[in-house]
């Protein structure tokens, strides 16, 4: 069998090489790769609980997710100091915690993993290892008592841990719950996979361009534009891998403020 030259040969992988990149690229809709949210490091920090068994007393909270088990979320989740609550922008992370260095650990469980729903505020009348945990520039989880009883024992009270985040498993796409009126639309993002947290958000009509709408306090978005009788479309873009996704027609025309809408074809983050 005749031999193929070798200047031929690495030209064919070259080309190749370049098909594959370019078809990447396209993506098939003409956007780049996804960005997977990947594991950070651990570090350390500190965590207490609130509530009782019942987690009643975590429904609703600073991201305004309302009842977390209707919406996804369970049990297991967390509120964070402001160190790591960032305005609300981190609502939606999930974080593995790890019991650290403490007789009351549970040593057969290697960690539990939570989501933030809500922020634990500064307590400035009381000193920071005395009672203020969550004061600035403390790093501290305030848990539900429920996900607290999986890594030590609740009579702790307070005890060291290991975090890190990782990404966010969601069954289904994103869900949008919406409320204000036709000219001033709030929108809660609740459901998101990936990193769990949204930087941006644009909204479109079927007579209008995209819209940014504003931040306006934990998960929730808002516009101030005229949107009511049109089918609304969803840009997104994740805070912390920068992933930008779109998720078309998630409202009819004959939208309703107090309904809750979910991406079609379970458009979510990576």
């Amino acid at each position: 069998m005749a031999s193929v030259p070798e200047s031929l040969s690495f030209s064919c992988l070259v080309l190749a090489v370049c098909i594959l990149t370019m078809a990447d690229k396209s993506n098939g809709a003409g956007y780049a790769p996804a960005a997977v949210f990947k594991p950070t490091l651990w570090n350390k920090a500190f965590a207490t609980f609130y509530g009782d068994e019942s987690a009643s007393e975590t429904m609703g909270g600073a991201c305004g997710y309302g009842n977390l088990v209707q919406n996804g979320y369970g049990t297991d989740t967390a509120a964070l100091s402001s160190t790591l609550f960032h305005d609300g922008y981190a609502c939606g992370t999930c974080y593995q915690i790890m019991c650290y260095n403490s007789p009351h650990c549970f040593k057969t469980v290697p960690f539990t993993t939570l989501t933030a729903t809500n922020l634990c505020p500064p307590n400035f009348a009381k000193a920071s290892n005395a009672g203020g945990w969550c004061n600035p520039p403390r790093v501290h989880f305030d848990m539900s008592k429920p996900a607290f009883m999986k890594i030590a024992n609740w009579k702790a009270g307070i005890i060291p841990v290991m975090y890190r985040r990782v990404p966010c498993k969601r069954a289904g796409g994103l869900r949008f719950a919406f409320q204000g009126n036709s000219y001033w639309l709030l929108v809660y993002v609740m459901n998101v996979a990936g990193g769990g947290d949204i930087a941006n958000v644009w909204v479109k009509g079927s007579k209008t361009g995209w819209i940014q709408m504003s931040h306006n306090w934990g998960a929730s978005y808002q516009a101030f534009a005229n949107l009511g009788g049109q089918p609304l479309s969803f840009k997104l873009v994740s805070y912390t891998s920068k992933e930008t996704i779109i998720a078309n027609n998630v409202a009819p025309s004959n939208w309703r403020v107090g309904v809750t809408y979910q991406s079609l074809n379970y458009v979510n983050f990576h």
